[in-house]
């Protein structure tokens, strides 16, 4: 999650929002790694965890990337979500919950959804505070500098 985080700062000084994702194999290497892209790539689709994803899929040779787990600062959304599942990741750590958009906890679980061919492991809560804050100082910085112009 550690690493995950100073992506986020990354993001963060590149005018993203301050989102960052790792993908670890089941034998604990690096697979792929990710922050927030979507104004640097002019991508809707460029969130941190499909950013990792990419990178995944594309160092392992597979679209399926068994066994691995992401972690990711924030809660990821329902496009997040489905990404995970078509690359059918074991498990999911995130840092904090989004109440707006989070489409795990914070919304009813889309990763459980019993239509659904596979299901995926999920662990809320490391550095939620760092992750929660990062975030929210963000937008907060957005919102004063907006009301000084």
């Amino acid at each position: 999650m550690a690493v995950a985080l100073k992506l986020a700062r990354a993001a963060e000084l590149a005018g993203e929002v301050p989102v960052g994702a790792v993908v670890i194999s089941a034998d604990g290497d690096l697979l792929g790694r990710g922050y927030n892209r979507t104004l640097l790539d002019v991508d809707p689709t460029a969130h941190a965890e499909l950013v990792a994803l990419r990178e995944a899929a594309w160092k392992c040779g597979n679209h399926r990337l068994l066994g691995a787990t992401v972690y990711v600062t924030i809660e990821p959304c329902v496009m997040c979500v489905g990404a995970l599942i078509q690359a059918r990741i074991a498990r999911l750590v995130y840092g904090a919950d989004e109440p707006k958009a989070g489409a795990l906890r914070s919304v009813p679980s889309l990763a459980q959804h019993p239509a659904l061919n596979h299901r995926f492991e999920v662990t809320a809560g490391p550095l939620a505070a760092e992750c929660s804050d990062l975030v929210r100082q963000f937008f907060q910085r957005k919102r004063a500098s907006r009301t000084e112009t």
